[in-house]
């Protein structure tokens, strides 16, 4: 028991979830002398999948994620290999999906082992259980020990959250979400993605990429919170490397045919009525913040959104010691690294004497499709919204990477874009890539955006030849000017 003012508290900090953001606050906070526990405890899927301590991220998130991604872009390597001088038989290149699967899942066991490691050795307790309110001091759960109820000083919720399932008949029964994908036993085969947000695409990326049939169903836009004309090039990308795409529709059921198979029912925006047989059908459709089951009544915590997000000031919630970091966080990022540094930064305020915060502006971030989509800061439709179009200029331009040429990879899809303002240096206000390694490109960029980056200073940058992060060094020409941005030599 520590004493900690008029009361005494089990604990300094008590963390709810054990994901990336509360196990980054939880570290954070042991390493400054608070004692602290953490609760993390995964609710099965519907088929029944289940994982360790780490999160979404480590678990079936964006490790996993990049890790088959990786392996779908191998293949194309493959193919390339022989373009190169390679003595391969392309027609033999095959995926084997229980190989990539066991290889992930090892990974992903690994990584759930030294969390757990690391938490013992930076003396913060795990708990194995969920935890709900009883108060707003006082956390109560049931492990496989029996009831516990801990009280402590701050509570922090890092929850977390999990994938949507429609409302339509069958889709809980027959269909699965990005928490089984990266696990299932048997091969997807055939695969419908419904939803068209970055996971979606993610997975019919690399599902295709591997060589399963994938189709993507689009209930309105692509890639909703993205700038939209870079999300109809990834659209154009990913059919151009055979992923068919279902616009305007919605599914109506889902039932099991007598050979295993799932027929989809759906209808198109002119009513019209459609069917076809599936493997798998994956619901992509967003995801929803885990705080409904917290109990956070009898705490006096208020949700706003939908009725699962928490509306934060500096990470704190309505009620002064109870904080709040990572996906739960109402319209803030919903990004492994932002749940990371703001869990850090917290710890930091509450028990270090710092007095920073963090900045949810200008966060970098990239879409693993096929050819990827890298962008930080405003997009091209946000930047007019917020300063009118006579004050954004926008400068755009295709480009050919070297590594394209000799196997004759198609380049019309890589295309990069800087929205700035018109006045002055022209202070940009965001940039957006599509091309190979855009994870890579952006990440040095988003650093510069952050020191006021302009026009003036980018193009007055010396590049690295030849590269493709080289091309926002190169740009200069404006959509306004209305003249072509496609290049006319490999150093033009």
């Amino acid at each position: 028991m520590a004493p900690t003012g008029e009361h005494l508290f089990d604990y300094d900090l008590v963390v709810l979830g054990g994901g990336s953001g509360g196990l980054a606050a939880a570290k954070e906070a042991s390493a400054l002398g608070a004692k602290v526990a953490v609760l993390d405890y995964v609710t099965p899927t519907p088929i029944g999948t289940k994982w360790g301590l780490g999160g979404t991220c480590v678990n079936v998130g964006c490790i996993p994620k990049k890790l088959m991604h990786q392996g779908a872009l191998l293949g194309e390597s493959l193919k390339d290999a022989a373009a190169y001088g390679w003595e391969l038989q392309p027609e033999n290149i095959k995926n084997n999906w229980a190989s990539l699967r066991q290889a992930v899942q090892n990974h992903i066991k690994s990584v759930n082992w030294v969390t757990r490691v690391e938490l013992r050795d930076k003396k913060v307790e795990y708990i194995n259980g969920l935890g709900v309110f009883k108060d707003s001091n006082t956390i109560q759960t049931v492990t496989k020990q029996g009831e516990r109820t801990l009280t402590a000083k701050y509570i922090l919720i890092a929850v977390g959250g999990r994938p949507r399932y429609s409302d339509i008949p069958g889709a809980i029964e027959y269909g699965i979400t990005s928490d089984d994908i990266f696990s299932l036993k048997e091969e997807p085969g055939k695969t419908l993605v419904i939803g068209a947000g970055y996971i979606g695409l993610e997975c019919a990326g690399f599902l295709k990429g591997l060589g399963f049939d994938a189709t993507v169903m689009v209930r309105s836009v692509v890639l909703r919170e993205f700038d939209q004309q870079m999300a109809s090039i990834i659209t154009e990308s990913m059919q151009e490397r055979g992923v068919k795409f279902l616009f305007k529709c919605l599914p109506t059921s889902v039932e099991k045919l007598d050979d295993g198979k799932l027929l989809v029912r759906w209808v198109n925006h002119a009513e019209e009525e459609f069917y076809d047989s599936y493997d798998t059908v994956l619901f992509a459709i967003g995801r929803q913040a885990l705080t409904k089951q917290l109990q956070l009544e009898n705490a006096g915590v208020v949700l706003k959104g939908e009725g699962d997000k928490i509306d934060v000031v500096n990470e704190q919630t309505n009620v002064p010691h109870i904080y709040a970091v990572g996906d739960v966080l109402y319209k803030k990022p919903e990004l492994t690294p932002v749940a990371i540094h703001a869990g850090k930064l917290l710890a930091r305020r509450l028990f270090g004497n710092s007095t920073a915060t963090m900045n949810y502006d200008n966060v970098a971030t990239t879409v693993f499709t096929p050819l990827e989509y890298g962008c930080v800061g405003l997009s091209e439709e946000h930047a007019v919204e917020t300063y009118g179009a006579d004050e954004v200029e926008v400068y755009h331009a295709y480009y050919k990477p070297t590594e394209f040429f000799v196997p004759q990879r198609s380049i019309a899809h890589c295309y990069i874009k800087v929205v700035a303002l018109r006045e002055g240096d022209q202070r940009v206000l965001g940039l957006h890539f599509i091309g190979p390694q855009a994870g890579e490109v952006i990440q040095g960029f988003a650093a510069a955006i952050n020191c006021n980056l302009t026009m003036s200073i980018l193009m007055n940058t010396v590049g690295i030849h030849p590269t493709v992060a080289e091309e926002f060094t190169r740009i200069n020409i404006t959509k306004r000017s209305g003249k072509d941005p496609n290049p006319q030599s490999c150093c033009s």
